[in-house]
């Protein structure tokens, strides 16, 4: 199947899976095509059957505002035609969405068939979707998709309580690749460790794109809490608008020297299996990818009981859920489960097997190439 996928190209949790996605599609044989104004920073451009086509936008001097979703729209149309494209899987509503309706009615003209699939992530709805002036067009373009997914339940169900929409959503959950983000053997593992931390020293990890929604400021709160109980470093992956603030804390806390700021990771799969805990005290989460990615690992979350979490993370077996903001709570988890080796040891075990079981590419991919024939068909149930 030829298939084009859309999705914002920077650090963030859709970028990553459709990424991923798209990375994994071509393994199995597909022909996978990305549209976007930049190339996803997870793509190294060296993958087998995965081209990239940039969406040029135009600074013409009338327009206060570049109309990206103009342009994407007609990229999309002009690549759809050109490489004959069986469908369009556009990830994050807006406006994604609205220009695969755009690039399907222009190609429509033409006597050509461009269906498209919608994957709702989280923020596009909870928080862009749920904006009065965007409202509308957030459900038209949910509406008008020819297939609608969703990474969780708690979205799934969200988006329904607040747009009503008359489109089916599918639960497609996340996913993780096994063989890439697993455990290190032993040598490795200390080997990697000592490039962070001296031996005896614990290692938590934060994984995010540093966005208010995130809480960095909590993950240095909670860990300044757990170094004055244990040796510990921590390692701050990803970058935004909230690390010079999660900075000045670590620096007001006395804790910098203890504190890495590593900036945006190509490859996280090499860092997390040297953490023995993943902090992740966001406000919201639809899904919790980070969490996944750390459990594939072997290395249990310390996270709140907010959104999608929950049906990730079971509460004292594959992690700790706490409220949002109880940072004592939370770091008072971590200081108990690292100084209890086998609680520890089992909990991590056990966010291992989560991931194998439930959401390893294996099991997942497979489920959204069902989806694209479903649409590609015209089947019943992917129109709802």
């Amino acid at each position: 199947m030829k298939i084009g996928i859309t999705c914002y190209p920077t650090y963030g949790g859709s970028g990553v899976v459709a990424t991923e996605l798209g990375i994994e599609l071509a393994a199995a044989g597909h022909q996978v095509h990305f549209i976007a104004y930049s190339q996803p920073f997870r793509l190294r451009g060296r993958e087998q059957d995965i081209a990239f086509h940039e969406v040029p936008v135009s600074n013409y001097p009338l327009f206060e505002y570049p109309p990206y979703d103009l342009a994407l729209a007609t990229r999309m149309a002009e690549v759809a035609a050109y490489y004959e494209l069986d469908l369009l899987h556009v990830h994050y509503a807006i406006p994604h969405s609205i220009s695969a309706y755009l690039a399907r009615e222009m190609l429509a003209r033409q006597k050509r068939r461009l269906p498209f699939i919608t994957t709702l992530h989280g923020t596009d709805i909870t928080l862009v979707g749920l904006d009065h002036s965007y409202l509308p067009i957030t459900r038209f373009g949910i509406d008008e998709s020819d297939g609608v997914t969703a990474i969780s339940t708690y979205l799934k169900d969200k988006t329904i309580q607040e747009f009503h929409p008359e489109r089916t959503i599918h639960v497609i959950p996340n996913f993780v690749n096994c063989d890439v983000y697993m455990p290190l053997g032993e040598t490795e593992r200390a080997v990697g460790r000592a490039r962070y931390a001296e031996p005896g020293e614990k290692i938590l990890v934060h994984l995010s794109n540093f966005r208010p929604v995130k809480r960095t400021g909590d993950v240095v709160r909670i860990f300044s809490r757990v170094a004055r109980e244990l040796p510990a470093r921590l390692l701050m992956i990803g970058d935004g608008p909230d690390r010079s603030a999660a900075e000045w804390i670590a620096h007001r806390k006395g804790i910098q020297d203890r504190v890495h700021f590593l900036g945006k990771q190509s490859s996280v799969s090499e860092i997390l299996p040297l953490a023995d805990l993943l902090l992740m005290p966001s406000e919201l989460e639809s899904f919790g990818l980070a969490a996944l990615e750390a459990m594939a690992c072997r290395v249990p979350s310390i996270a709140t009981r907010v959104g999608g979490v929950p049906e990730l993370i079971e509460d004292g077996v594959s992690g700790r859920l706490f409220p949002v903001g109880d940072v004592e709570g939370m770091a008072g988890a971590a200081v108990e489960l690292l100084g209890d080796s086998d609680r520890y040891l089992a909990m991590a075990e056990a966010a291992r097997r989560t991931a194998q079981t439930r959401y390893c590419a294996s099991k997942i991919v497979p489920l959204y190439e069902r989806f694209y024939e479903d649409v590609v068909s015209g089947s019943a149930a992917a129109s709802g």
